[in-house]
């Protein structure tokens, strides 16, 4: 692993980044300052360790944004020990399976959810607490920024969970990273709607208290309830992945509200032009930051709001601290407009998969000698090309990719061709084996207008090459999605596979 940048520090050190009395949560229970954020730390911090709770030792959220969510990542960490955030959306099995993977030591939840699992759910050795933890206060003090802070579980929807262990220095320059170029202030409050489980969730808590900004947390069940807290708590920035984003432009935005938004963010999957469109529509004086991650080495790219309305389809260039790469499978570097795997070297690179040297192996691996970082690089398995203009683009996912009648069709072509014209709310592409073509191109979409499908049938045949034109649609009222808000795409090629077959 290469050295640490020199400014990192630990994650527990970030109630200090702002002002005393300035505002650093606000809830429903009113508003927390950074003093009592500090305190609250500390005093979490306290009662860990009073319950037995040492360094290395794994302890484990399972809760909605309540205030513990939020301050327990700092809380353990302050102690050495490591944070493990449950999803509250996961399946019982799923959370069992994070509960014995990591060996947490203690779960910290609510009564209803503990009634919920059944007995062998949670290790014997697990203690369970149901209150938030206090005791004498812990102070911050500056140790190993390599140490393991936080084990991030993927929602599994490619198989079991597996966990991401990051450092006190991942997390910290990751937040450092976040808040120079979304240009977070003092004066900013993000709604942070994303579940705090999700790298990129977490990070709405660290990158706004870096900037010492606001953070307000919120579960929410429909848009609906997204615009009223967006006007309730006169939010200035958004976070959200695509799917939210449909649902988000399809409620009811009073101008005035939208227009307190500055700032939209976007990761957990591409926006299509369209949406760029439709969101630059209705959320005019925000600027959006399209920008591309993977829970491995955090966030990869963005690209500038300056840039967006000419290169919707483009994913940016490398976000400060992090090195990337277009690299062809022999692992030399791809020539401009060359498609190659997207590789990402530098500090913000993860420490590899809990408990799993394989996939570690696999995904961790040494950089190419010419980028510039050296050390361990993360291998993303993501199909880009980079740009005359200095921008990369993705094509694809490798196990993603189809392959019609001896051509390579990127699903995120057809997805964006089949959205284009308004006749489809929602698309996901899957290849399915066909015995005259290889694959046949099947769209699981939801429909904006009657007989969606002759028109979207129609304009393609247009638009589009014979090769890459869908030989099947399958409608449904919702795409399945992951714990995350993300489309389910295991789920949606099962669906596809049942409704052809």
């Amino acid at each position: 692993m290469m050295p640490v940048n020199p400014v990192a520090r630990r994650i527990d050190r970030l109630p200090a980044c702002g002002a005393a009395e300035a505002v650093a949560l606000v809830d429903r229970a009113g508003v927390m300052t950074y003093a009592a954020l500090e305190a609250a730390v500390a005093a979490m911090a306290g009662g860990l360790r009073a319950m037995g709770v040492a360094a290395g030792d794994r302890v484990a959220t399972w809760l909605p944004k309540t205030r513990a969510a939020c301050v327990m990542p700092l809380a353990a960490a302050r102690i050495g020990a490591v944070h493990v955030p449950v999803n509250p959306a996961l399946k019982r099995a799923q959370v069992a399976h994070i509960f014995a993977d990591s060996g947490a030591t203690m779960l910290v939840t609510a009564e209803s959810r503990v009634a919920s699992l059944e007995t062998g759910d949670v290790p014997a050795d697990c203690r369970v607490v149901t209150d938030t933890p206090e005791g004498p206060p812990v102070v911050a003090l500056d140790v190993d920024t390599d140490a393991l802070a936080a084990i991030l579980y993927t929602s599994g929807s490619t198989g079991r969970p597996k966990g991401v262990m990051l450092s006190h220095a991942n997390l910290w320059l990751g937040a450092v990273s976040v808040a120079h170029y979304l240009k977070l202030t003092p004066v900013d409050r993000v709604l942070a709607v994303l579940p705090l489980s999700f790298d990129y969730g977490q990070n709405q808590l660290f990158s706004s208290w870096v900037a010492g900004a606001a953070v307000v947390p919120l579960d929410y069940l429909t848009a609906r309830d997204v615009v009223k807290a967006v006007e309730r708590f006169d939010a200035t920035t958004l976070a959200g992945v695509p799917p939210l984003w449909t649902q988000l432009l399809e409620a009811a935005w009073p101008d005035a509200v939208a227009a307190r938004l500055r700032r939209l963010t976007n990761s957990g999957g591409a926006l299509t032009p369209r949406m760029v469109r439709a969101l630059r529509a209705r959320f005019g004086g925000a600027d959006l930051y399209a920008m591309y991650g993977l829970t491995e080495a955090f966030r990869s790219t963005y690209l500038d709001p300056a840039l967006v309305d000419a290169h919707p389809e483009a994913i940016g260039s490398a976000i400060p601290l992090a090195e990337v790469a277009v690299v062809r499978a022999d692992g030399s570097r791809a020539d401009i407009g060359e498609a190659g795997e997207l590789v990402h070297a530098g500090a913000l690179v993860a420490q590899g998969y809990w408990r799993d040297a394989e996939r570690t192996a696999a995904r961790f691996r040494a950089a190419p000698d010419w980028m510039e970082s050296g050390g361990m690089a993360v291998w993303s398995g993501d199909t880009v090309a980079l740009g005359v203009d200095g921008l990369l683009r993705f094509v694809g996912r490798d196990d993603e990719m189809m392959k019609v009648a001896g051509n390579r069709i990127s699903p995120t072509e057809v997805e964006e061709a089949v959205l284009a014209g308004g006749e489809v709310a929602e698309a996901v592409a899957v290849g399915l084996p066909d015995e005259r073509q290889g694959q046949a191109i099947t769209v699981v979409a939801r429909a904006a207008v009657a007989d969606a499908e002759g028109a979207v049938r129609a304009r393609l045949r247009r638009e589009l090459p014979n090769f890459q034109q869908p030989s099947h649609y399958v409608w449904v009222e919702a795409l399945p999605r992951n714990a995350n808000g993300k489309l389910d795409r295991v789920a949606i090629r099962a669906l596809a596979q049942a409704a052809v077959a």
